[in-house]
């Protein structure tokens, strides 16, 4: 449906298939590292299980990804954007999300570090961090009233995002209407955090 864009269907977390597939892609100038699980468990009860895949989709192949991507835009000589989708979860704890929350800082200090670097090949590199999104995944977490009451009454414009709340922030970071903007958290939360 949309010309010139080819999806790749991969496991990000097999780092030799992802180097293969993604390598001989390019080139690229924008990239979107949307990929992520959330295998909720409380503190005492993380397996090891969960936070090795966790890990690897949540933070080791964002990573991996841009660096791939990143190098190729490098040998273009051309000006690149890189959005990574994190989450609120990065800045508030949330009952059972110890892993979750976890892999989502660590993600937006990786954006931290790839804006400080990337920056003089002008390459900006930021973050969208939303609430929770009505996606299958959100659907499937959030499902219970009780615990979506909870959350709900806490952000100030009283409901979840939807996909197109997420997708016009990662759209105005991939815009030359955001050329000043580097190593930034855009919070797509309702309020959340403030609250």
């Amino acid at each position: 449906q949309c010309p010139g864009i080819e999806p790749l269907c991969l496991d990000l977390a097999d780092w030799d298939a992802t180097e293969a597939a993604v390598g001989a892609a390019g080139p690229f100038e924008l990239l979107v590292n949307n990929a992520a699980v959330a295998v909720l468990q409380p503190f005492l009860e993380v397996s090891r299980a969960a936070l090795d895949r966790s890990f690897d989709v949540n933070f080791r192949a964002v990573l991996h990804v841009s660096q791939i991507v990143a190098r190729q835009m490098i040998a273009q000589g051309l000006p690149g954007a890189i959005v990574n989708v994190s989450s609120q979860a990065s800045q508030r704890a949330l009952r059972d999300h110890a892993v979750y929350c976890s892999t989502k800082s660590a993600l937006d200090m990786l954006t931290k570090v790839m804006a400080m670097e990337l920056g003089p090949h002008k390459i900006r590199v930021n973050t969208v961090n939303p609430t929770v999104v009505m996606t299958d995944m959100g659907r499937i977490n959030w499902s219970d009233p009780q615990k979506s009451a909870a959350m709900i009454n806490r952000i100030p414009l009283g409901k979840f995002a939807e996909v197109d709340d997420v997708v016009n922030s990662i759209l105005f970071l991939l815009s030359d209407q955001s050329a000043m903007t580097t190593g930034s958290s855009l919070m797509v939360d309702g309020g959340f955090l403030v609250s």
